[in-house]
């Protein structure tokens, strides 16, 4: 039997089974995926608010609390908590701005210290040749030693903004200064008193403009010769425009205040020169992006599809 009529007989014989087998059955299946954090001590969770900036033109605090909660209301066994949102860059301004005198007082206190004690002890005439190195110390103790801590005192109050200023956030660079308010134990502690202790979610929101230039392939109709119709890749330059959404969720726990875990996120969508899109339309679509990983993070999630049987 040649490799040809080996092969003819094989394909009849699956032909035969295929004819017999005439009830096809779709069976649905669920994979189930473990949370990546254990939730059970909880019973209710809290959107704080979130460290938001970029374009002006969506509010990514007021946004992200909104869909958040709305999408942990059906698919999570977490209790919502419905509260007022933060205003969380404000706190965080108001926080970085009580800690600015503090950030030169170490600079002033060790100057002064050593003014004092090369000046006011040491800098008589008992110490003879001694006197002369510290006899200058002392001579200038007061303005020596004062003034590098006038320029650091001041550049602290440059950089932190001035009570009731808002900071608006532009970039990274802008938010990591503001970060430190995820660390104030006490801060969300209290909090979590306030809601009786439940798991909160806070972090940041950047939602950024962004535009790319370079070739894009694209499929173009042509007609041939012939008058027939097919469609080629073309290579186009081409400058587009979109947003990048780059969202961090911290998860606290109310009752330490705490923060127990932390996941990044980075998303970027581009546009054609003739398509308009509303940047309020852009971030909801980059969220969606990221909702099921976020939903994964609290509660047990199931993947759907199915499997074709034959009888």
């Amino acid at each position: 039997m040649t490799a040809r009529t080996a092969t003819a007989v094989a394909s009849l014989a699956l032909a035969l089974t295929v004819s017999a087998c005439s009830n096809f059955y779709e069976v649905p299946i669920e994979t189930p995926i473990q949370p990546k954090m254990d939730v059970t001590p909880f019973q209710r969770v809290l959107i704080a608010g979130f460290l938001a900036g970029g374009s002006e033109d969506v509010d990514a605090n007021l946004e992200t609390v909104r869909l958040l909660r709305s999408q942990l209301r059906s698919k999570s066994s977490l209790r919502v908590i419905d509260a007022d949102v933060l205003p969380l860059l404000e706190l965080a301004n108001e926080q970085r701005a009580d800690k600015g005198p503090d950030t030169g007082a170490p600079a002033g206190s060790g100057s002064n210290g050593s003014g004092s004690n090369g000046g006011g002890s040491n800098g008589g005439g008992s110490n003879g040749g001694g006197s002369g190195s510290n006899g200058s110390t002392t001579a200038g103790g007061a303005s020596a030693s004062q003034a590098p801590a006038a320029p650091a005192a001041t550049a602290g109050a440059k950089n932190a903004p001035k009570p009731g200023e808002a900071q608006h956030i532009r970039d990274e660079k802008d938010l990591q200064p503001l970060e430190g308010i995820f660390a104030n134990v006490d801060f969300w502690k209290k909090i979590g008193e306030e809601y009786q202790n439940p798991l909160i979610v806070t972090g940041s929101v950047l939602f950024t403009a962004h535009a790319r230039s370079g070739f894009v392939q694209r499929e173009q109709e042509v007609i041939d010769q012939v008058g027939r119709r097919r469609v080629v890749p073309v290579r186009t330059y081409m400058e587009r425009k979109g947003f990048i959404l780059q969202p961090k969720f911290i998860f606290i726990d109310g009752r330490t205040g705490t923060t127990i875990y932390s996941e990044s996120y980075k998303e970027e969508v581009l546009y054609s020169p003739q398509q308009a899109t509303p940047a309020l339309s852009s971030y909801f679509e980059l969220m969606d992006r990221l909702v099921p990983s976020f939903l994964s993070t609290l509660s047990s999630q199931k993947i759907k599809g199915s499997r074709i049987l034959m009888k």
